[in-house]
């Protein structure tokens, strides 16, 4: 295989847009008086879980490199690093994004790692920041498994990974409205990705795209933001803390203290790690399905309408 190019770390380029991009917004809403709000704890919060991350990307990104390196390895593919490899590879890993962060919300173990990310009663840039740091032990470096045995290099797809997580940073903002139909219909824009940060029965488990919505409408999980719904952003049940290690490791905890319960069949310690969130042995909890039955069963109008169309999809 030929020797792979070098590509930057994108991210690390990005963080001065970042930086201004957070004070314009910052400075806008205060100015206009409208598009958002920002509260000093959440945001430092948000910003301690986003050095966080990168702390944690240093410490353990080598167990997911190593791993892709062995892939690397094994497979007799190489696609090389043309643009068009390069640009195949971003879309093909827009759509492992996807499913990684579908995983996310239906699987209580990877959840255990995405929750932080929700866990802000706010929508402003410094919410884009709020990143795990327990990403690793989720091991869903798999799904990018399929990428490197096609033959594109693990340095790519990182680089394009990286490119990526900079598209999503804009869309976290209540200062723009809804962009031009064309650009809703085929790319993730901050209207589809406040619907997904809903905690309305609405909006549970809609809009996972990264960057193409495309994904979403051909899975079945598109749900557009309503204006005679507005979205109430945060946990089903929040939290309540600005404490990083809370906000970080509390649903680890959780599921610690469930799958530890006296009494349990090995099957049901299994479920409360894997099951979706809110799964309970005995019924006392509610999941996002139960949570939109519960809606319609006082809202029976809401039958047919956006995000209740039909039962949701088990994965």
């Amino acid at each position: 295989m030929s020797d792979p190019i070098s590509y930057p770390d994108v991210t690390q380029y990005a963080v001065p847009f970042f930086i201004a991009a957070i004070l314009a917004e910052f400075l806008w809403i205060a100015i206009k008086g409208r598009g958002g709000r920002y509260e000093t704890r959440d945001a430092l919060t948000s910003l301690i879980m986003g050095a966080g991350s990168v702390a944690a990307g240093i410490l353990l990104g080598f167990i997911a490199w190593a791993f892709f390196m062995v892939l690397w390895r094994l497979t007799p593919l190489d696609m090389g690093t043309s643009i068009w490899a390069v640009l195949v590879c971003f879309v093909l890993d827009d759509l492992r994004y996807y499913w990684v962060h579908r995983f996310g919300h239906r699987v209580r173990w990877v959840w255990a790692s995405h929750v932080n990310h929700h866990s802000s009663q706010h929508y402003n840039l410094t919410t884009a920041l709020r990143q795990t740091w327990t990403g690793t032990f989720t091991f869903m470096m798999v799904v990018r498994a399929p990428l490197v045995l096609l033959g594109f290099h693990p340095a790519l797809v990182l680089f394009v990974g990286g490119l990526n997580l900079i598209y999503q940073f804009w869309i976290h903002t209540e200062a723009i409205g809804k962009m031009p139909r064309w650009f809703e219909a085929v790319m993730n824009t901050p209207s589809h990705h406040r619907a997904h940060y809903g905690r309305n029965p609405r909006y549970l488990d809609c809009n996972y795209a990264g960057v193409f919505i495309i994904w979403d409408r051909m899975f079945g999980t598109f749900v557009p933001e309503q204006e005679n719904d507005r979205v109430d952003y945060g946990l089903v049940h929040n939290i309540g803390t600005f404490n990083p290690l809370r906000v970080a490791f509390h649903e680890w905890v959780g599921i610690f203290r469930d799958m530890t319960q006296p009494g349990l069949t090995l099957k049901q310690r299994l479920l409360y790690a894997l099951a979706p969130p809110g799964y309970s042995h005995d019924g006392s909890r509610d999941t996002s399905e139960t949570i939109k039955a519960k809606h319609l069963a006082r809202n029976p109008g809401d039958r047919g309408t956006p995000g209740f169309e039909q039962p949701a999809d088990p994965t």
